[in-house]
Parts: C-alpha cells; sequence; structure tokens
C-alpha cells in the first residue's frame, strides 16, 4: 500500500487565499442580462409581480421560476468544526463556504452558507424551518451530538425538501460502499459478518445505521464508545445509543476485536493495536477513519497482516473514505426530481451505485482525469477516486430512481439514458484536466526550472510545485534575495530547494560553450557576447539548463513581457523540426472549454500558417483528453462578408482539406456561430458550428485580444499561453500572473517533458 505525501502550506498562504481579490470563497452572479432598462423591468418592478403571482397560487412553481430547485442550504452553529470542537458560528463559515464552493464544483448546485449563532436546539430548529422555503435542501454540517440528531429528526418531521447532515449519511454511505466491495473481495456475506464499530458519535451511528439497512444483522454490530461496548442494560445511555445496544458479555474492544471480520474506526489515533488486528479473522476488513491520524496506520497493519483490507480517511493511502464522493450526487439526484426527503432507500441506492462503479473497467477518460493511473477493483482500490468524472452520471440517477420508486419524488424522470447524458454535461471535462496533468507529472518527477526565483510569486510557485510532489523545482537567482523574499511570505530558509546562478562557474563555462557554437554563425555572436548573455540574462540560463539536460523544462515570464522572455528563450531553442510555434491558450468559462491561437507569437499567419498552427493545436487537445474541433474564425461566416481580410481564412481551410487530417474542422465563422448552438439551424451543413473547441484566430493581436478581455471582464479561467512548437519543454508566464497560473504552467511543462518525443523528426 504506498504512501503519499500531503500537499504542505504556510499559515501565511491559507489566510492570503481566502483575502486575495474578494475575501472568502463564494459569490453571487446573476443568472439573467442585466444590462438594459428592459432588463431591470423584466427582473424586478414590474415583470417580477407576474411569477409573484403564480406562486402565490401554486407554491410548486417556485420550482419553475426561482433558483429553488438548485439552491441548497449549508448551516452550521460551529459546534463541532473539522475536529477541531466548538470554535462558534462565526469561525465555521470558512468551511461552509468551502462546502458551498464543493457542491457547484463537484454537481453543479449553488448553495449558501448560513450560520446559526445558538446552542439552543430548538432555536436552530425554528431558524432553519421559517427560511427553509427558500432553499431545494438543507445541509447540516459540523453541529455536535446529540443534537444533529434532534435538529436532523425534527426538520425531517416538518419540512417537505431533503435535509443532510453529511457528517453523519456522507460518511456512512461511502462506508457502506466500501463495505459492499471489500466483503466481494474477501467472499464474505454481509449477512453474516460480524462488525465492531469503535467510536458512537453521529457518522458512527449513522454508519451502523446504514449497515443494517444493507443487510448486517442487528445482533452482528457491536458500537464502542469511550465507556467501552454498548450493551442492553448499560446505564447512561441516551436513546441514541441505546437504538445500538445488543445483548453481550463483552465489555471492551479487545474483547469485542477476537474473530471480528470488519472494524470501523470513527474514534482516535492509537485506538486499535497490532495486537487486536491479529485477534481477527481471516481477510480482515479494517476502515480506520479518524482524522487526521487513523485508529491505526496502514503499516501497522501490514506488519501483522498481509490479507488485510485497509480504508482510510486520508488522501494519502489508497481506498480513502471521503464524504465527496457522496453528498453532491446525493443532493443532485433529490434536487432533480424534487425530493421531500432523502431516505435510506436513496442512501442504500447511493452506497450500491457507488461500489458497483468501482468494479467496472476504468475507461481511458477517467485514467487521463486520474493521471495515467488505471486503478482495478481490487484491494486497493474498493472506493472510486473522488475525480472519477462517471460519479456525476451514476450516482444522481440511481438516488433519484430510488427517490421515485420510494415514493418522495414529487417529479419523475421518464428517460435515464437522457438524464444521464443531461448530468455529464453539467460539468466540463476541463475540470478535471490539470488534476489529471498533476497526478501524472506526480509519478514521473521531472525538474522544473523556475527563471524568475525572486519573484515573489514565483518562488512561492516553486515551493508550491515541490510540497505537492509535482517535480524538482530549481530557483535561479541570488541566494540572499531569495531567502529575504522566503522571509517575507512566512517560511524558514530550509525550504529544500536548489538554488542555482552565474556564480557556478562550471555550469556558465558549459553554457557559454554551447551557446557559442550555436550563435557564432546564426548570429556572429563572440564567444564573450555569449559570456554575457549567460551571465546577466536569466531566462538565457534557464533555456540553457533546458538545451543541456540539466533541467527537463522551464518555466520564465512574469517579471517582463512575453515578446521579450519569448525572444530570449528561442535565442536558445529553435522550433521542433518542420512545426509552428505558437502560442495556445485554454480558457474555461461557464462550464465551456475552449481553446484559442495564436495567442503570442505569429502576429499574421499566412493561410499555410494557420492550417499548421490548426494541426498542431489539435493534437495537444488531444493529449488534454478533447477531442479536437477546430474553427478557423473572422468577422464573416463562411464568405459573408468576403473580403481580402477573409480570403486567407478560406484559404487555410482548403489546404487543410488537402492534408486529409483526422480531426473535423471549418471557417470561416464568427465566434458566436462557432460556439453557440442557436446557429446550427441556420447552418446544417457544418458539424463544427455550435461545436468547437478550437478556435483558430486570423492574427495574434485578435486572439490576445479575446481572451484578455474574457480573462479579464468575465468568469473564466485561462491556462496559458502554451508555447507549442518550441523544441524543448519551456513555458512563458504572462507578465504578473498568479501562484497558481504559474504552477500550471510548471506543470504542463513537466507533462510535456515526458509525453512529447521533442528529437523526433
Amino acid at each position: 500500500m504506498k504512501k503519499t505525501k500531503i500537499d504542505h502550506y504556510t499559515d501565511k498562504e491559507a489566510l492570503d487565499f481566502h483575502s486575495r481579490n474578494k475575501p472568502g470563497k463564494i459569490e453571487i452572479n446573476s443568472s439573467k442580462p442585466m444590462t438594459t432598462k428592459r432588463d431591470l423591468a423584466l427582473a424586478y418592478s414590474p415583470g417580477v409581480a407576474v411569477p409573484v403571482k403564480m406562486i402565490s397560487e401554486n407554491p410548486e412553481s417556485a420550482y419553475d421560476y426561482t433558483s429553488k430547485g438548485n439552491l441548497v442550504a449549508v448551516i452550521s452553529n460551529g459546534s463541532a468544526i473539522l475536529g477541531m470542537g466548538d470554535l462558534g458560528a462565526l469561525a465555521s463559515k470558512p468551511v461552509m463556504e468551502g462546502k458551498a464552493v464543493l457542491f457547484k464544483r463537484f454537481a453543479d448546485i449553488d448553495s449558501i452558507d448560513l450560520e446559526i449563532d445558538s446552542k439552543d436546539s430548538n432555536e436552530i430548529i425554528n431558524s432553519i424551518k421559517n427560511f427553509a422555503c427558500s432553499f431545494g435542501g438543507i445541509n447540516l454540517e459540523d453541529i455536535a451530538a446529540p443534537d444533529c440528531f434532534v435538529i436532523e429528526d425534527k426538520l425531517k418531521e416538518i419540512l417537505d425538501i431533503p435535509v443532510f447532515h453529511d457528517d453523519q449519511h456522507g460518511t456512512a454511505i461511502i462506508t457502506t460502499a466500501a463495505l459492499i466491495n471489500a466483503l466481494d473481495i474477501s467472499g464474505k456475506s454481509i449477512k453474516e459478518i460480524k462488525i465492531v464499530v469503535n467510536g458512537a458519535g453521529a457518522s458512527a451511528m449513522a454508519c451502523a445505521n446504514l449497515f443494517k439497512n444493507s443487510g448486517v444483522p442487528k445482533k452482528n454490530i457491536t458500537m464502542v464508545d469511550r465507556s467501552g461496548v454498548i450493551y442492553q442494560g448499560r446505564e447512561g445511555l441516551n436513546q441514541w445509543k441505546s437504538s445500538h445496544a445488543i445483548e453481550t458479555k463483552m465489555r471492551t474492544l479487545d474483547e469485542a476485536i477476537n474473530g471480528a471480520d470488519v472494524f470501523l474506526g470513527l474514534s482516535a489515533k492509537g485506538a486499535l493495536s497490532k495486537e487486536m488486528v491479529k485477534k481477527m479473522s481471516k481477510n480482515p476488513i479494517i476502515f480506520a477513519c479518524a482524522n487526521p491520524d487513523p485508529e491505526i496506520t496502514p503499516e501497522e497493519i501490514m506488519d501483522v497482516r498481509d490479507d488485510a483490507i485497509i480504508a482510510t480517511g486520508r488522501s494519502d493511502y489508497p481506498n480513502q473514505v471521503n464524504n465527496l464522493i457522496g453528498f453532491p450526487y446525493v443532493f443532485r439526484g433529490a434536487l432533480d426530481v424534487r425530493a421531500t426527503t432523502i431516505n435510506e432507500e436513496m442512501k442504500v441506492a447511493a452506497a450500491d451505485a457507488i461500489a458497483k462503479l468501482t468494479r467496472e473497467d476504468v475507461p481511458d477518460e477517467v485514467v487521463t482525469a486520474m493521471g495515467g493511473d488505471r486503478p482495478h477493483y481490487g484491494k486497493d482500490y474498493i472506493i472510486p477516486s473522488t475525480f472519477d468524472p462517471r460519479l456525476i452520471s451514476i450516482i444522481p440517477a440511481a438516488v433519484a430512481k430510488a427517490a421515485m420508486d420510494s415514493g418522495v419524488a414529487r417529479k419523475n424522470i421518464e428517460d435515464f439514458e437522457i438524464y444521464k447524458e443531461q448530468l455529464k454535461q453539467r460539468l466540463n471535462p476541463s475540470v478535471t484536466i490539470m488534476q489529471g496533468i498533476n497526478s501524472y507529472i506526480k509519478k514521473n518527477q521531472k525538474r522544473i526550472v523556475f527563471a524568475d526565483g525572486e519573484d515573489k510569486n514565483t518562488l512561492k510557485a516553486a515551493i508550491a510545485f515541490k510540497n505537492s510532489k509535482l517535480g524538482i523545482p530549481i530557483l535561479i537567482g541570488k541566494k540572499e534575495k531569495i531567502k529575504e523574499t522566503i522571509k517575507e511570505i512566512g517560511y524558514d530558509d530550509h525550504f529544500g530547494i536548489e538554488i542555482i546562478n552565474s556564480t557556478d562557474s562550471e555550469k556558465r563555462e558549459k553554457y557559454v560553450k554551447f551557446l557559442f557554437k550555436k550563435m557564432q554563425r546564426e548570429q556572429g555572436l563572440l564567444e564573450r557576447d555569449c559570456d554575457r548573455l549567460v551571465r546577466n540574462d536569466r531566462v538565457i540560463w534557464a533555456s540553457c539548463m533546458v538545451a543541456c539536460g540539466d533541467a527537463d523544462g522551464a518555466v520564465t515570464g512574469n517579471t517582463r513581457r512575453f515578446g521579450a522572455s519569448f525572444e530570449k528563450v528561442t535565442q536558445v531553442i529553435e522550433a521542433r523540426h518542420g512545426e509552428i510555434m505558437f502560442g495556445l491558450n485554454m480558457v474555461v468559462a461557464k462550464g465551456k472549454t475552449i481553446f484559442v491561437g495564436d495567442t503570442s507569437v505569429n502576429e499574421y499567419p499566412s493561410s499555410e500558417e494557420l492550417a499548421e498552427i490548426a494541426i498542431s493545436a489539435a493534437r495537444v487537445v488531444k493529449l488534454f483528453g478533447f477531442i479536437p474541433k477546430v474553427a478557423f474564425v473572422s468577422h464573416s461566416t463562411f464568405g459573408q462578408p468576403l473580403t481580402s481580410r477573409t480570403k486567407h481564412i478560406k484559404k487555410a481551410v482548403e489546404i487543410l482539406k488537402s492534408k486529409n487530417v483526422d480531426f473535423e474542422f471549418d471557417g470561416d465563422m464568427q465566434p458566436d456561430v462557432a460556439l453557440n448552438e442557436e446557429y446550427k439551424k441556420l447552418y446544417p451543413f457544418s458539424n463544427i458550428v455550435g461545436n468547437a473547441n478550437i478556435l483558430i484566430m486570423p492574427g495574434q493581436h485578435s486572439a490576445a485580444i479575446s481572451y484578455k478581455m474574457m480573462k479579464s471582464l468575465g468568469d473564466t479561467k485561462v491556462i496559458g499561453p502554451l508555447l507549442i512548437g518550441l523544441g524543448q519543454p519551456i513555458e512563458i508566464a504572462p507578465l504578473r500572473s498568479s501562484t497558481s497560473e504559474i504552477i500550471n504552467l510548471a506543470s504542463v511543462a513537466a507533462y510535456s517533458a515526458d509525453v512529447i518525443d521533442y528529437n523526433k523528426n
């Protein structure tokens, strides 16, 4: 069982992340245009009166005319925050905002956090009851037991929308899915196994309940709390613990574990010993889910048993019991059928769906999302990855069907195959691109030079690159200056990254000789000119490191204009044989991913160059897991209007037709025609209209203006420009790039260094 290192960051970085640009992690945007006086009249007075009257006459129509049907409230009183305890309602807000972000990221559910400053369960119930009509569902979070039981039970009784305490039921769903598969692998029957649950909090009880509803007999589950086994007749048990009491003579965990098939720990570090593990049955199933440190580590288990199936709550071991696999998708399915509750049938259906998904062969798109890993069902793969893109279509469909079958759905789904396709469209595959790249490069460590080593954002990026195990960073800069900057951003001197500069005489001499050999005829430079370049320019030095094999790739820019960095890089490194160099940006906006080229190199490419840019762009887009669909964009559409500026675009299309390329393309067309499906009816002869994901721009000016406007004005994420066609994996960050943008480019350089054959002619 392989263990990987968890990402690290300083307290200052965590605070900076939450405070930069806009404080917090969520904001509200209008889903309708709000630009004209008429828009405002429709959105508010007097137009808003029409849906108001409709809803007053038929409350169900609120699902049709408001955001209610896709809106979940994430609610806490801060009494049990992430294992840190009772820190108060306001202190829980960063966690609840984070939960809201996860709802959107993984299931396209809008969510808002509401922190209730009260420890009185009746007061909390009344507060939620009075605003619940605004929401399609309620997610309770980080509320201490027993109040969480009281609050959830009462709200389920009085409300007609789903109420879900994720700390309980999310954990239960994932754990049950893992149990189903572990039993299948170990050849044990769910009706005959003996389970020991160590811990008697909200999640432990929810797990025990779902185990029972999945087929485990009540008498076969022994629950243990701090005072020992919960048995019938034990004094001082509350009503919730009493429901899990069994008739037994066992009084301690050590007694209960003897011959047990399954151990589920939701308690504390060190609760399970090696000696106890030895007492368990053949092929024991051990879920040690205490966080941050499990009841026993997988290494300790393997010291005494080689037949155990192990899961933990941690991301640095296989089989992570992570609620993220469950709660977004459970709510997605419940909301889509307007369920009145999330019942046991829906939870069992979710667990079964997760278990079955794990047993399926993993398709290529999932392998891409997981960074090249193709996991196989077995001891180290009993739970799917949180980044498995199939989760969005599998789990909600199972939950929705269970809601319909159990009679709690107010809206039926007529065709589940169509519904699954609709679910897939909610999330764009681009959300997993960088995750996949990062997972891949973690297993194929590359040495990446960060040329602007004294720059704060570059330095943060290099440290994060190292701590995230994405590769081996190398900084170029003066050591004393870098150490000063390190202290400014909250790290100490011992950050463990190699620093290099022109004071390294051996490398300087090596790079001067390399550069002089290359440039003496090409540019007429003398050896002393090359020495001056190597001494004084960090981009030249970084490029020489890559060219001479002292590094696998590099990222530069950020402190100077793209053109200035590009000029230095290309002094050292030429284009790949037979290829054109150009800039390609990946632009993600409103769930749609497009690639734009050329954004940075060729000012006004010829028809032949446009065709070559399209071919190279399609090749790169395939590496990212997309099926390329190329549109040559213009101010005209299929020759209307025909001008001197559009003729060379039409010629580029004709050139591609003669090359028999293996991807679809078309043009000339305006950008809205290429991207908006509404135009399909007007141009039914083209498969690219409304479907394009690669936009080949007529010139660098239009490409750069387009992506920079989208980045600056819209809710848009941009990665790039990626420098395509260069003879070595070097990426140039735009001036004043963020830390995240630099990390992404460094990751792309590391990925390119491994997947692209730069020696291919």
